[in-house]
């Protein structure tokens, strides 16, 4: 076997053994029973577009937090998390103690985006923001935007 095949093999089974033992290192973690709780006074908000607003697309979304901070998914630390757009969707449908789905209605934005650019069809559509912890489950209570309407022309 050659050095190259080698090396390869011992990273993946390297990567292989951090998967199976996530404490090997502290800054992963496994998820709990239960959902983290959310900061209290933190708010999470749509920047824009404004609620109502007629607009061309592309559609570029801007997030808002207050309270809390940005952490990518997968990486824990106290009162952090990331946000998630719902698209046309209600929150009411969604299993908030268990891990998002992604979706084309649900959209994960795991590495810590702060904002992100939709080509939705022309007509009318509602956003809205769920902000959620490392393990892409909800805080308790749900920490989410007011549900806006936009329509695309």
């Amino acid at each position: 076997m050659n050095r190259t095949v080698i090396a390869c093999t011992a990273i993946l089974l390297s990567g292989a053994a951090l998967a199976q033992a996530p404490t090997m290192n502290p800054t992963l973690a496994p998820a709990p029973a239960t959902t983290s709780a959310a900061a209290a006074g933190a708010e999470v908000y749509i920047i824009s577009p404004a609620d109502g607003a007629t607009l061309s697309g592309p559609v570029t979304v801007r997030f808002g937090l207050k309270g809390m901070g940005i952490a990518p998914a997968g990486i824990r630390f106290d009162n952090t998390g990331h946000h998630h757009l719902l698209v046309d969707a209600d929150i009411g449908d969604l299993k908030l103690d268990e891990s998002l789905p992604a979706s084309d209605k649900v959209l994960h934005f795991g590495k810590g985006q702060t904002e992100t650019t939709l080509n939705l069809a022309p007509g009318r559509h509602t956003l809205q923001l769920l902000f959620a912890d490392y393990a892409h489950r909800s805080f308790d209570p749900p920490l989410k935007s007011a549900k806006i309407t936009i329509t695309v022309k």
